[in-house]
């Protein structure tokens, strides 16, 4: 295996060696951290694969946006969590599906990179070889799985929000200590609905504004258990409600709606989904059709040997922890087929 030498950065050695890779994942997360796992399976040399994560821990994800007691579920939007690959996993606890990854990172010899984050991947015009470019150094490869995901950059309302409530209107929920309080939920997926059923375990009064009038974005356990509060007047719908406007009052956010009278709460939570990076992967020159990438067998993008994974494969009906799982596998697939050839550890 042939050796290139790059230029360092943010305190490095001024120069360092690097072994060409044959894979090189960005994100280390269940997607990320799965394809590592294929590309073993399928015979790839542990060395010769490689994890770049920008967080100091895998699953970030997971650990911000998920609290504790949160289900991480395998089945998605009612279809049945069928795994293809490597790994599986059934409804687990946050503690659970996080000890899972920490497992297939050791037990398959995994490299991450964290605190590492990829700023530049080049294109070497007329040769199948990518340059991936860090805040630490320049990897050469082949191939590129890109599995970042999208909850990183979660979507924000139209409306602009005071900056003195910053506090109180929340995109996530993991940090937050919240008890005895009037919280509204803005959102229609399952995120929403979990951060109901979660906000109302720890004794808030509980209210989900959600601009259609059914509940059609939430998997089938996630829509009946919310449906259930309702019907127990533990936590208030207010379905087919539009959000036009948050102003303070009084150092609370005054909710202002579009079909009914403005309302005063403790906190505001968004679960608005996020937002794929597009101007990152526009930049790369991957092919979009509208606001999707055009994306081929095997979720390899307009660029050759370039992959998308996770929730950047799933598109608008978005995935869950089983599509990045199964997405992982099916990509090796193409990849194995197309760019790796036989493989000698």
């Amino acid at each position: 295996m042939r050796t290139v030498t790059v230029h360092a950065r943010r305190g490095e050695p001024a120069y360092y060696t690097l072994l060409v890779q044959s894979i090189v994942i960005i994100g280390a997360g269940p997607a990320g951290i799965s394809m590592a796992v294929e590309s073993r399976a399928a015979g790839v040399p542990a060395e010769r694969i490689l994890v770049l994560e920008k967080a100091s821990e895998h699953s970030f994800s997971i650990r911000k946006y998920y609290p504790e007691n949160k289900l991480v579920t395998a089945n998605y939007k009612g279809f049945e969590p069928v795994c293809t690959g490597a790994l599986c996993l059934a409804d687990s606890t946050k503690h659970d599906t996080l000890s899972y990854l920490d497992r297939a990172i050791r037990d398959h010899h995994v490299r991450v990179h964290y605190d590492e984050t990829v700023w530049k991947i080049h294109q070497h015009e007329g040769r199948q070889l990518f340059t991936v470019m860090t805040d630490r150094g320049e990897y050469e490869t082949p191939v590129v799985a890109l599995a970042i995901g999208i909850l990183g950059k979660p979507n924000k309302p139209s409306y602009p929000l005071p900056l003195s409530l910053r506090s109180r209107l929340l995109f996530e929920i993991a940090g937050a200590r919240i008890r005895g309080a009037n919280v509204l939920v803005v959102g229609g997926g399952d995120s929403a609905s979990e951060y109901c059923q979660y906000l109302f375990q720890d004794g808030n009064r509980v209210t989900l504004s959600y601009r259609r009038a059914e509940l059609t974005r939430m998997n089938d356990i996630n829509r009946e258990s919310l449906v259930a509060l309702a019907a127990r007047a533990e936590v208030r719908l207010l379905l087919g409600s539009n959000v036009t406007a948050v102003h303070e009052r009084d150092g609370l956010p005054e909710v202002v709606f579009e079909e009914r009278e403005p309302e005063v709460f403790d906190y505001v939570v968004y679960a608005l989904g996020g937002s794929a990076p597009h101007d990152f992967l526009k930049a790369i020159g991957i092919a979009f059709d509208g606001p999707e990438p055009v994306l081929e067998d095997g979720y390899e993008t307009s660029v050759p040997g370039l992959f998308l994974l996770g929730d950047l494969s799933a598109g608008r009906k978005g995935g869950s922890i089983i599509w990045a799982f199964n997405s992982a596998n099916t990509a090796m697939k193409r990849i194995c087929q197309r760019y790796l050839g036989p493989t000698t550890p």
